[in-house]
């Protein structure tokens, strides 16, 4: 079976309508970097952000199959999109083992231990705070340069080494080629795959408490595992309107975390509808924008090691109230796209 089969007609028609929305906002952003001057700098960025932000969001769905009939239909839709957003140098199986991973063991499965990095590297941290204070997402830069050179940096991945280099050449030759034809157009693609970085961070900053842990490639599994009871209280769901449904669209409705986690084979159109089935029609069982937005600039540089002054340690529902009253940290540099 060779055809690409969406699983339901009505997913025929969203995800199509997204995946199109994707790739021509892909198309014209770097369109008007090139053809727009100056004008066409701001919008071109802005397009060419959010077409990459719905291409990892759709990655994520892949993950989890729930654009196509088949495994292998919804990993080579995957591997193109890939491209769009830069998580092309690995493997999309290894963003999929890893991620379905988080679910079954309700854990934030690691290979990557940025805390104790950053306390061995104290001048890193410094600049790595300076730079986040002027909000560039400097921890997350940290993150995806170790994806881009992602065999020859994690040990068990040196067998993707010809893989690696060939993707690094291929991407590498592109991006000189833009630089020499239009370096403002190049430095628009630099900004807008921070905007990506930057919203992705931001969504999954608070949708769980999970504590991180080094047991990617073998280590104890989580005390948790299968507890879908505690699953459900240690994860939020931070959305972007409760009352305008479908400005939740932007980031194909990832904020609803509850109802992904409660039914991971959803499809991003239906967690809304799934939420409220699951949740009833209170607005207090999610965080609303505005807090988010507080916390993401109030404790921008201490998020690190959640350490900001007067900011206690809280969990579960203590932990949903206290977001909504924007008195987290929220976590950092999580990402589906970071596969370690």
């Amino acid at each position: 079976m060779n055809t690409w089969t969406f699983k339901s007609a009505k997913g025929a028609r969203w995800h199509t309508g997204a995946l199109l929305y994707a790739l021509t906002a892909y198309v014209a952003g770097w369109w008007l970097l090139f053809e727009g001057g100056g004008i066409g700098f701001l919008p071109g960025v802005l397009l060419l952000g959010h077409g990459m932000i719905i291409a990892a969001y759709f990655i994520h769905e892949c993950a989890h199959n729930t654009v196509f009939t088949t495994n292998k239909h919804n990993g080579q839709l995957a591997n193109i999109l890939g491209w769009i957003c830069g998580s092309c140098y690995g493997t999309f199986k290894d963003i999929r083992t890893k991620h379905l991973r988080h679910h079954v063991e309700n854990d934030d499965v690691m290979w990557f231990d940025y805390e104790d990095f950053f306390r061995r590297h104290p001048r890193v941290y410094k600049l790595t705070t300076f730079l986040e204070w002027l909000y560039i997402p400097a921890h997350d830069i940290l993150m995806h340069s170790i994806m881009v050179f992602t065999a020859f940096i994690i040990p068990e991945r040196r067998n993707q080494l010809s893989r690696n280099v060939t993707v690094i050449f291929i991407r590498g030759a592109l991006l000189a080629a833009v630089a020499t034809l239009n370096p403002f157009a190049l430095l628009g693609y630099m900004i807008a795959y921070m905007i990506m970085i930057i919203v992705l961070r931001f969504v999954d900053g608070l949708e769980h408490d999970y504590p991180y842990n080094t047991n990617l490639f073998g280590g104890p599994i989580s005390e948790h595992k299968g507890d879908l009871v505690w699953e459900q209280a240690h994860t939020f769901s931070p959305i972007l309107s409760w009352r305008y449904e479908s400005v939740n669209w932007l980031i194909l409705n990832f904020g609803y975390h509850n109802a992904h986690h409660a039914k991971p084979t959803a499809p991003w159109y239906e967690l809304p509808t799934l939420h409220r089935e699951l949740f009833g029609e209170d607005p207090q069982t999610v965080i609303r924008l505005w807090p988010q937005l507080v916390m993401y600039h109030r404790y921008r540089t201490y998020r690190i090691f959640h350490d900001a002054p007067g900011i206690r340690s809280v969990s579960g529902p203590a932990f949903l109230k206290a977001a909504q009253s924007a008195q987290l940290t929220g976590g950092n540099a999580a990402s589906f796209l970071t596969a370690f």
